[in-house]
């Protein structure tokens, strides 16, 4: 595959040559039977994907009452799903659609750039939602002068910062390598880990970044939520009334199934990466659903377990209601 690609070389200030191709092959899913049909099944996770993520937000948006610090945090994961999918799956529906397996150099950088920065992002948010539920059930007293909106925001604004210098960090790395072998990209995205492999100079410190990137960002975050439900089942266990117990849980029920649903699968596929071989064909269909499938339900399990949401989803169908009938009215 790679001696139909051209190659150019870039020489870099200290006149070391690095061979970059002008393209990269996706191979995508191979040899894979009724592989049209999970194409198909990403477009329709895609479409509701992007239709409930803007919902979440609108909501937000629109009812005053979750104008809080814990729905700027929904409202941030609820963004960082809708950009995360539209970094991963058009790229999936063009080959499926168009066979478009190609992609330039530079667009494959801004491809890995995206997922990752979007992917960090959702851990990270998932962290900071753990922190609200900490505070508002351990410290409820002090929940508000603690969890502002203030501190929320600035929250968010630190955990941007690490993920867009983080990962500007290691897309940069890789125009250090060299690919004068295979230009075949064994994923169905710029990966960092096939793209790095297929270097023919030294990528340690690609293999280190990402190693310790991975565990920064998705390992340590998940770790914190761990402690942190630790903490709270402790301050739950002192509640006396049963009553009072229910209520906290509730208010915990939905970034708990979040959480599962993002880390579980993620962590299981990179820990079993780790002990034994995987077909490239499961590996990427995996992956393909723990990248996918928690940003398309996670507004749809925010909408429906959560009380407030679904009190203001109420209260702006009923407004809409009520505007449509003065309209027809004035007509």
């Amino acid at each position: 595959m790679s001696t139909d690609l051209n190659f150019m070389q870039s020489a870099s200030s200290t006149n070391a040559t690095f061979i970059r191709p002008s393209k990269f092959y996706l191979s995508g899913l191979y040899n894979v039977p009724y592989a049209k049909y999970y194409y198909v099944f990403l477009c329709f996770v895609y479409i509701v994907t992007v239709l409930g993520n803007l919902f979440i937000m609108g909501t937000i948006y629109l009812v005053r009452s979750l104008h809080t610090a814990k729905y700027i945090a929904v409202f941030n994961l609820a963004l960082c799903d809708l950009c995360g999918s539209s970094a991963l799956i058009p790229k999936v529906l063009d080959m499926f659609l168009f066979e478009n397996q190609y992609i330039s150099y530079e667009a494959c950088l801004a491809n890995m750039f995206f997922v990752y920065v979007f992917m960090a992002l959702q851990s990270l948010t998932l962290l900071a939602m753990a922190y609200d539920r900490l505070i508002a059930i351990c410290f409820p007293l002090r929940y508000h002068a603690i969890v502002t909106k203030t501190a929320m925001i600035l929250i968010i604004s630190v955990m941007w910062f690490l993920s867009l210098s983080a990962h500007a960090l290691m897309v940069a790395l890789i125009t250090r390598l060299s690919f004068c072998k295979s230009t075949t990209i064994n994923s169905y995205y710029c990966d960092h880990g096939p793209v790095y492999s297929l270097a023919c100079n030294d990528n340690s410190m690609n293999s280190n970044i990402g190693s310790v990137f991975t565990a920064a960002l998705l390992y340590f975050p998940l770790m914190l939520i761990a402690l942190s439900y630790v903490c709270i089942g402790f301050a739950l266990h002192k509640i006396s009334h049963g009553v009072e117990q229910i209520k906290a849980i509730k208010t915990c029920t939905s970034h708990v199934i979040l959480v599962g649903m993002f880390y579980l699968p993620i962590i299981s596929i990179y820990t079993v990466a780790l002990t034994m071989f995987i077909d490239s064909n499961v590996a990427i269909i995996n992956t393909a659903l723990t990248q996918t499938i928690p940003s398309m339900l996670n507004p749809i399990i925010y909408t429906l377990k959560t009380e407030e949401v679904l009190q203001s989803v109420k209260v702006l169908y009923k407004r809409s209601k009520v505007n449509s009938v003065k309209k027809t009215v004035k007509k």
